[in-house]
């Protein structure tokens, strides 16, 4: 792939995750509600401390510009806004990609931009420190690509882009599915550490691993009615494999409970249980762990 600029559209732990691998391989620009500090600082999964120059800009400072490559890293419930602050400063063909939990902004988005649209799932694990710091917490894989199954090259070319650069990707033709994958891996780990504020890895232990293997089951039932197929390793080896390889890591949806935002909840379980209603399921746990309206989400079992 050339050496197109990539723009990164928000700079939470994944968007500083992508910004600090990238500027070694593209011209990279940071975009945020606020100017961001000049240096970032990437601290690897082995933590060692990697300072870098990464340029940054608010969306009023985005000039009219020729087609890059704009990532949308996000949160779900932010994403469409985000993107409405920029989209009339883009080239009509400026590739666009997604980054989002959960699954519905992925749809509309590809429907309504006018350029190419391909969509990421990542396992990565990272959280930010401070303003200017980003922990890279642990090595996943990303898979990228439309949800037709469009866009080959301009998908194998990115694919390279962020394998060069440290972040193992591949493009595919089923990224469909494999959001649905993901959505499954993010129900049976984020609401849990989210509301015991611990990391992934402790999801290992009791009285957690039990809540998992519930959520799992669920989250299967619904899948096999949604006609989603297993991945290779099933449902529990896929959940327990990322849980694995990001013990350390702290959830988004932690981050997010730690620092006051608001969480994913609705991205993560809303289209699980959007589906449980659709083909007459009971799913008592997932249920529980979606929060009401001035109530905190309740665990399975509470």
């Amino acid at each position: 792939m050339n050496r197109q600029r990539q723009l990164i559209v928000g700079p939470g732990a994944l968007g500083r995750l992508l910004a600090m691998h990238l500027a070694g391989q593209v011209p990279v620009t940071l975009l945020g509600r606020r100017p961001l500090p000049t240096e970032l600082t990437l601290i690897t999964p082995q933590g060692e401390h990697r300072p870098r120059v990464v340029a940054s800009l608010t969306a009023t400072e985005l000039a009219p510009t020729s087609p890059l490559v704009v990532h949308l890293a996000t949160k779900a419930y932010a994403a469409e806004s985000a993107f409405a602050a920029i989209a009339d400063r883009l080239d009509p063909a400026t590739p666009l990609v997604l980054w989002q939990n959960g699954y519905g902004v992925q749809e509309m988005l590809t429907r309504r931009w006018s350029g190419p649209v391909l969509c990421a799932t990542t396992t990565e694990g990272a959280y930010t420190q401070g303003d200017a710091g980003v922990v890279h917490a642990g090595h996943g894989q990303t898979a990228l690509g439309h949800l037709e199954g469009r866009y080959a090259d301009l998908a194998d070319g990115l694919a390279a882009t962020l394998t060069a650069a440290g972040l193992s990707c591949h493009a595919v033709d089923d990224i469909r599915i494999r959001l649905w994958h993901k959505l499954a891996v993010n129900a049976a780990i984020n609401p849990l550490v989210a509301h015991w504020r611990i990391r992934n890895g402790q999801l290992r232990d009791r009285p957690f691993r039990p809540m998992v293997e519930t959520i799992i089951a669920e989250v299967a039932m619904i899948m096999a009615r949604e006609g989603i197929p297993e991945p290779l390793d099933g449902w529990h080896g896929l959940v327990w494999k990322v849980i694995e390889g990001t013990a350390d890591n702290r959830a988004s949806m932690l981050q997010d409970v730690l620092t006051g935002r608001p969480t994913e909840h609705d991205a993560i379980l809303g289209p699980l249980l959007d589906a449980a209603r659709r083909h007459g399921l009971t799913v008592p746990c997932l249920t529980a762990l979606t929060p009401t309206p001035g109530q905190p989400p309740r665990t399975p079992g509470s």
